[in-house]
Order: C-alpha cells, then sequence, then structure tokens
C-alpha cells in the first residue's frame, strides 16, 4: 500500500503533467481505478477521465502550476487539503479545499473540491 505521502506527491504532479501518458501513470500510483472527481466545473469518474479533466485545465490555462498549499487533515478514510492554482505569469489565479476518501489500497478514490474562500454566514 502507498503511503500518503507518495499517493499526494503523484497526484499533485499528475496536475502539472502535460504529457498525458506520464500524467496516466502518476495517477495509476495515486487514483483508484474508478475514483470520482468533482469541483464546481468538473464530474470526472475513473482514472481516464480525471486524465482528460487534467488535460483539458492544462490546455485552457497554459503553463499553469497546481500546487497543494497545506497540509493534509486525515481521519480514518477521509482527508481535506489546501490548494492553489498559478497562472503562467506565477500569479495566483485560484485557491480552493479539496476533501477527498482513501481506499483500503491507499489509494485516492473520491475528491470533492471547491473554488474559493468559504462563503459569509
Amino acid at each position: 500500500m502507498p503511503d500518503l505521502d507518495v499517493v499526494l506527491e503523484a497526484y499533485g504532479r499528475a496536475w502539472r503533467e502535460p504529457d498525458d501518458a506520464r500524467r496516466l501513470a502518476l495517477l495509476k500510483t495515486a487514483w483508484s481505478d474508478h475514483g470520482l472527481y468533482q469541483d464546481p466545473s468538473a464530474n470526472a469518474s475513473g482514472r481516464a477521465a480525471l486524465s482528460e479533466h487534467i488535460s483539458g485545465v492544462l490546455e485552457t490555462y497554459p503553463g499553469c502550476r497546481v500546487e497543494i498549499t497545506s497540509g493534509v487533515d486525515r481521519h480514518h478514510d477521509k482527508i481535506r487539503f489546501t490548494w492553489h492554482m498559478r497562472s503562467a505569469n506565477g500569479a495566483i489565479a485560484i485557491k480552493g479545499i479539496d476533501f477527498g476518501e482513501i481506499g483500503a489500497d491507499g489509494r485516492l478514490t473520491k475528491i470533492i473540491g471547491f473554488f474559493g474562500p468559504v462563503p459569509a454566514p
């Protein structure tokens, strides 16, 4: 079973990898065969669908870098962490938080992402 740090490193690198084959190899380390990814702009079921979504993000925002910006909070099989996307000029374009689940094999089975700060009451 892969260590959570290894899984999240591969997941983060997948979000920066423009080459389809290398991105899929990273996701094979990090992502369950049938994992679910959802954010306000996407709903991807399975590793290939997530890779295609990431490819679309990289094409829409050339030169962008998605980076995990916090430690990982974990209990049971649940995780949460923050991230941001830097544009090609280095400016932070989007900030967000992801909530996820880890499967029995140690890989991610679900990521539910939110963009921007938590709304005020």
